[in-house]
C-alpha cells in the first residue's frame, strides 16, 4: 500500500471526507448539490455543494445572534438619550434667548424723552419716576408780587413750555429743576390766545426732556398723571382719568391783577369761565377761549403749566385752569382745594403753535 501523504491546498475538503452538511437557520447545505452561484439565497433553498466547494457565505454572521439582537436597541436607546440632551439644551438655548430678548425690551422698551421701561408701563409710580426730572417749577416776580407755576422742560438746553397766565407780565424768572439746581430763564415767545409760552434757561444743558404725545388719541375714561409745583410743592404728583374732552375754557390773556399761588399761600386761584360762568375769580376784559381736557386729577395753584400726562409718560396737555368752591363770597378771601375739575391745553396745540413760540412772537 502506498502510504505516501496525500497534501491537499490550505482549506480544501475533499467530499470523501467531509460528508458533513451546514446547517444555519432553517436552511440546510448538503453535499450533493452544486452550487454556483447563480440561485438567489432566500433561506428557504437548499444549496449542495461539490467537491472542493464550500457554501455560500451567510449575509451576516450565524453566530451570535442574541447579541446582535441587543446592540440597534442599545444604538436606539443611545441616540434617544442624546436627542433628549440635545433638545433639553435647544429648549434652555430657546428659553435663553427669549428670556434676553424680553430683557431687551424691558430696559428698551421706553417712550422717546422718558425712561419709562415697559414693566413701569400703566403704573403712576413708572410714569412719575420716568417724567419728573422735566417737569420744573417757575418762579415769576413782578410789580405785584411772585407768582409760582410749573414748567416743562422740551429740549436738553432748556426750552420749557408753560402757561401765559404764569409768567405774563414777569420782571424777573427763576427756574428750579427736580434736582433743587435753579436757572434764570428768558421769555422766548408767548401766545396769550392760546395761554401759552416759551422760555429759555440761561446757560444750560444735558437737561431730561418730556416726550410730546398725541392727544388726539386721547379718549374719556383713560388714566392720566399730573406732576407740578401746587402751592409752591415741587414734584407734586396726582393721578385720575380724562372727564371729558373739547371743553371751551375761557381764561384771561394777561394777569390782571390774578396770579398764581404766591409765595406764603397768599396768591388767588387763576380765574376763568365756563359755560357763561366764572369761577375763582373774574378774568377781567381781555380773555380767550381754548378747547380743553378736563381731569379729576388733583390740580391745585401752581400746576398751571405743568403737566398732564397719559401712562405711556407722554405730556398730552398743559395743565391750565382748576375749579375750587372759595369762601372768598363769605368774604373770608381765602380759598379751598382741588375738587376734581380741572383743566390742560391739548398738547397738539402746544405743538401746533410751537415754531410761532419759538420764532419769538409776542403778542
Amino acid at each position: 500500500m502506498d502510504m505516501t501523504e496525500n497534501l491537499r491546498p490550505s482549506g480544501a475538503h475533499p467530499t470523501d471526507q467531509d460528508p458533513t452538511s451546514y446547517a444555519y437557520g432553517n436552511a440546510a447545505y448538503d453535499s450533493g448539490t452544486a452550487y454556483d452561484g447563480s440561485t438567489a439565497y432566500d433561506g428557504s433553498t437548499a444549496y449542495d455543494g461539490v467537491a472542493g466547494g464550500y457554501p455560500p457565505p451567510p449575509p451576516y454572521a450565524p453566530t451570535n445572534n442574541h447579541r446582535r439582537a441587543k446592540r440597534p436597541v442599545a444604538l436606539l436607546a443611545a441616540v434617544a438619550l442624546a436627542a433628549a440632551v440635545v433638545g433639553g439644551g435647544t429648549a434652555t438655548l430657546v428659553g435663553q434667548l427669549n428670556n434676553g430678548s424680553a430683557q431687551a425690551t424691558g430696559s428698551t422698551g421706553t417712550v422717546q424723552g422718558t425712561t419709562v421701561s415697559q414693566s413701569s408701563k400703566g403704573t403712576v409710580s413708572g410714569v412719575a419716576e420716568a417724567v419728573s426730572p422735566a417737569i420744573v417749577e417757575i418762579g415769576a416776580a413782578s410789580s405785584a408780587g411772585k407768582s409760582t407755576g410749573s414748567g416743562v422742560v422740551i429740549t436738553e438746553d432748556g426750552e420749557i413750555v408753560t402757561n401765559n397766565h404764569v409768567i405774563s407780565g414777569a420782571q424777573q424768572i427763576e427756574v428750579t429743576l427736580s434736582t433743587g439746581k435753579t436757572y434764570t430763564a428768558d421769555v422766548v415767545g408767548t401766545d396769550p390766545d392760546k395761554d401759552l409760552a416759551l422760555i429759555k434757561l440761561r446757560g444750560a444743558s444735558g437737561l431730561k426732556t418730556a416726550a410730546l404725545g398725541d392727544s388726539s388719541q386721547v379718549k374719556v375714561g383713560d388714566q392720566v398723571v399730573a406732576i407740578g409745583s401746587p402751592e409752591g410743592l415741587t414734584g407734586t404728583v396726582t393721578s385720575g382719568i380724562i372727564s371729558a374732552l373739547d371743553r371751551d375754557v375761557t381764561v384771561a390773556k394777561d394777569d390782571s391783577g390774578s396770579s398764581d399761588q404766591g409765595q406764603g399761600g397768599g396768591g388767588q386761584q387763576w380765574p376763568f369761565e365756563f359755560g357763561g360762568q366764572q369761577f375763582n375769580g373774574d378774568t377781567g376784559e381781555k380773555t380767550t377761549t381754548y378747547k380743553a381736557l378736563q381731569t379729576d386729577a388733583s390740580l391745585n395753584p401752581g400746576n398751571s403749566g405743568g403737566a398732564l400726562i397719559n401712562m405711556d409718560g407722554e405730556i398730552i396737555g398743559i395743565n391750565s385752569a382748576m375749579y375750587a368752591p372759595s369762601s372768598s363770597a363769605a368774604g373770608s378771601g381765602s380759598s379751598a382745594g382741588s375738587v376734581g375739575l380741572g383743566f390742560a391745553i391739548p398738547v397738539n396745540t402746544l405743538k401746533a403753535d410751537l415754531d410761532t413760540l419759538r420764532a419769538g412772537n409776542n403778542s
